[in-house]
């Protein structure tokens, strides 16, 4: 199992950037997928996620509206869109497979997850 983030980098405030998740040795349509982030000194948190279907998605409140995650299983990919950025979004991104296969709901806790990508690192300047 291999999941690869990308996509990240360096915006100002009200920036967007999309990052990328490319998913390997493993069918990803059988997974809901999560982003979580790990803020500077600060513990890891779930961000947003995406039921293995696609057809339910979660987010925590401070990015609603703001970011949308999306999947293309064909392509093997899951993406986290994240428009208006803020100063308190910098952090270091990960997506994380979860740990039961076609699960009807979003687990939004990083123990429901177990497998992880390299995370990617993006900062938002104000």
């Amino acid at each position: 199992v291999q999941l690869q983030a990308s996509g990240g980098g360096l915006v100002h405030t009200g920036g967007s950037l999309r990052l990328s998740c490319a998913a390997s040795g493993f069918t990803l349509d059988d997974y809901a997928m999560g982003w979580f982030r790990q803020p500077p000194g600060k513990l890891r948190e779930f961000v947003a996620g995406i039921t293995w279907s696609g057809g339910r998605t979660e987010y925590r409140d401070s990015v609603k509206g703001r970011f949308t995650v999306t999947r293309d299983n064909a392509e093997n990919t899951v993406y986290l869109q994240m428009n208006s950025l803020k100063p308190e979004d910098t952090a270091v991104y990960y997506c994380a497979r979860a740990l039961y296969r076609r699960r009807a709901t979003v687990a939004t806790i990083a123990g429901s997850y177990n497998a992880w990508g390299r995370g990617t690192l993006v900062t938002v300047s104000s």
